[in-house]
């Protein structure tokens, strides 16, 4: 008995070894698609720098605020669906509400987005959604979309995410502190990863 049990000894390691050869995600591409603006840029930027495999990197995405995501047929979809057949359609998109302080955005033009990201992704894919970062300790510094926007646009976000008809998920606000910032509203490199990180405990 001694001796059978000697001989087992050797082959534990292989046994463990080989699931656990089977864990790094890394071996996938990533399955997660996005929409938004250079702010969703700023996200996809910080993620893939720390780590992150399960979303696409940056694809491009700088200016296109919601008005650019609402018609279908847009350049910006375009933009899209060379990443989806790059990478396959995504079994999961994030929609970044994004806007300039005029025109805004409307709740209606939030649901088309929804809408148009369902068409473009796999069948039955999960969305999420969220506005815009906030900046918590100094919040009306984005000039791009203005004093109020940031909050517009996680308002926006909340709402969609309350919706039963939309079948969205909010996961929350994402944040940048004073010295994330680049310019007022762009995240610098810390504040990339930052949000990456923030990216990251939301979906993965």
């Amino acid at each position: 008995m001694h001796l059978q049990l000697t001989a087992l000894v050797p082959l534990l390691p292989l046994t463990f070894a080989t699931p656990l050869s089977l864990l790094p995600r890394q071996t996938r591409e990533p399955s997660m698609g996005f929409i938004g603006c250079s702010m969703s840029e700023n996200v996809a930027q910080g993620y893939i720098a720390i780590g992150g495999t399960h979303m696409w990197g940056p694809y491009g995405t700088g200016g296109l605020v919601v008005q650019s995501w609402t018609n279908t047929n847009s350049p910006s979809w375009q933009k899209f669906d060379q990443q989806a057949a790059r990478y396959g359609k995504p079994v999961e998109v994030w929609v970044q509400i994004c806007i300039f302080q005029n025109p805004g955005a409307t709740y209606d033009e939030v649901k088309q987005l929804v809408a148009n990201a369902r068409q473009h992704a796999a069948p039955g894919a999960r969305i999420w959604i969220t506005g815009q970062p906030v900046y918590p300790d100094n919040p009306t510094s984005c000039f791009l979309a203005g004093a109020t926007g940031p909050q517009l646009t996680v308002d926006l976000a909340k709402r969609a995410g309350e919706d039963k008809g939309l079948n969205v998920t909010y996961p929350g606000e994402f944040n940048l502190m004073r010295g994330e910032v680049a310019d007022g509203c762009h995240a610098n490199t810390a504040g990339q990863r930052s949000l990456g990180r923030q990216a990251i405990a939301f979906w993965g």
